[in-house]
């Protein structure tokens, strides 16, 4: 089945807790996901307690593809299905920006080998799990596994051979 894709808006929520550490000042962690983009501008200051500061970090979009309808397919399969969060460090305040909002462990992945990405996993929204379920209903097909055969070695392809003579060119005398 084909289809377009589906797209949610989200809004993140952060906080960063300083930390006695000679390296690192601070220690971020995301802490939710509201259903409903909220009228704040990003890195809006929520809360402060202590060390502890919350955040709104932004609004992001989930976009889901027909074609990774599998992947949707999976993660709702686990035990806990899960929104993945991918922060990016930067230069300025607070040091991060939200880069984006995932649901396609396979998108992760991507973002897992570009070096210094924060990447945190929360629990899916009852909302949004409903969502994807619906879409995964709708897009996903279970496709059988074939294995491959692989050709037949030809025993002839590594035989050794004598050597052929270019022509133009004396035997003796290359």
């Amino acid at each position: 089945m084909t289809g377009q894709a589906e797209r949610r808006g989200v809004g993140i929520t952060v906080e960063r807790q300083r930390i006695d550490n000679p390296w690192v000042d601070a220690r971020w962690r995301v802490t939710g996901a509201l259903p409903a983009l909220p009228d704040r501008a990003p890195w809006t200051v929520l809360a402060r307690d202590g060390g502890c500061t919350a955040y709104y970090a932004g609004a992001a979009e989930i976009v889901l593809y027909p074609g990774e309808a599998g992947n949707y397919a999976e993660n709702l399969k686990g035990g806990r299905p899960t929104l993945y969060v991918i922060l990016r460090r930067c230069a300025e305040e607070p040091g991060l920006r939200l880069l984006a909002v995932t649901v396609d462990p396979g998108e992760v992945d991507a973002h897992s080998d570009a070096g210094d990405d924060l990447i945190e996993a929360i629990p899916l929204p009852a909302d949004l799990a409903e969502w994807m379920r619906g879409f995964v209903a709708r897009h996903h097909t279970d496709r059988p596994f074939y294995k491959r055969r692989r050709d037949r070695a030809d025993p002839e392809a590594l035989a050794r051979r004598a050597p052929v003579a270019r022509p133009g060119k004396d035997a003796n005398h290359g």
